[in-house]
């Protein structure tokens, strides 16, 4: 599933190759990823002139003069700018533009294209109930929840409505970095805990980020990230040893979710 860095490494990529271009034509291959009817979107997106890309959370929000696309990949998926001839066999959606190219875009499952009119994207409720991006969460942001808020320091991060753009990807490296165990309640974090973490989850995302995000999802070239398995400290290394003590990682069941721990480096 992509991240925080590869959507925003898919945003700063989409403004330079696609601002300026005129969508000319879109075929809808799945209708149901829409939040409109597909002759309702089509009609409202035609026409449209594309303007910078940004992203919140797992969403991407690019601008045009009509209105904004939104567009998330849910559990995975591609983005490919390509010719029309060219175009990948698994495809839900295909942007046409008066430039000749196409952007393709394939979701692998429960990704979404919606539009919203101009003025309107605070009426989007998948979007509107997204907490700020991980990398804009200041100290101070996330000393004044920690007072409050009795979660897992995990449950917490992977909340969207808290905090957008961590998923179980990097989650396990951003606590293994702060040195907390995923069970931690986040009431209980001294000053220089929640510091720690607030410098582990920036390390945590930037790293991959600079890299272009994980290996296993493509740019619009169809170019894989750079953030590879030799990056990963302790993520999915069970039994691998610790890069800092050399204890065994280790895998435990946390909630409905598995985590990838030191013992000795992460105690609860």
């Amino acid at each position: 599933m992509p991240e925080l860095p590869e959507i925003a490494s898919r945003a700063a990529q989409m403004t330079e190759l696609l601002a300026g271009k005129v969508i000319q034509e879109i075929t809808v291959l799945q209708p149901k990823c829409l939040n409109i009817p597909a002759a309702e979107f089509q009609a409202s997106l035609c026409g449209a002139k594309l303007g910078k890309t940004t992203c919140r959370g797992k969403w991407l929000f690019t601008e045009t003069d009509l209105g904004r696309l939104l567009l998330n990949l849910g559990m995975g998926g591609e983005l490919l700018l390509v010719k029309p001839d060219r175009l990948p066999e698994k495809r839900r959606l295909v942007f046409h533009f008066t430039d000749g190219e196409a952007l393709s875009v394939n979701f692998w499952w429960f990704g979404y294209a919606h539009f919203t009119r101009p003025d309107e994207l605070h009426r989007h409720e998948m979007t509107a109930r997204l907490g700020p991006n991980a990398l804009d969460v200041s100290l101070k942001d996330l000393a004044a929840a920690a007072k409050t808020q009795r979660t897992r320091v995990k449950s917490y991060l992977l909340d969207q409505s808290k905090i957008a753009g961590i998923g179980n990807a990097y989650i396990h490296d951003i606590l293994f970095q702060a040195r907390l165990h995923p069970l931690t309640q986040l009431i209980t974090l001294t000053p220089d805990q929640i510091s720690g973490l607030h410098a582990a989850i920036r390390k945590g995302l930037t790293t991959s980020l600079e890299k272009g995000g994980a290996f296993y999802e493509v740019d619009l070239l169809g170019r894989p990230g750079g953030f590879t398995m030799d990056d990963i400290l302790i993520g999915y290394k069970e039994g691998k040893p610790c890069p800092v003590c050399s204890t065994p990682i280790t895998k435990i069941k946390t909630g409905a979710t598995s985590s990838y721990i030191c013992p000795h480096c992460q105690p609860l």
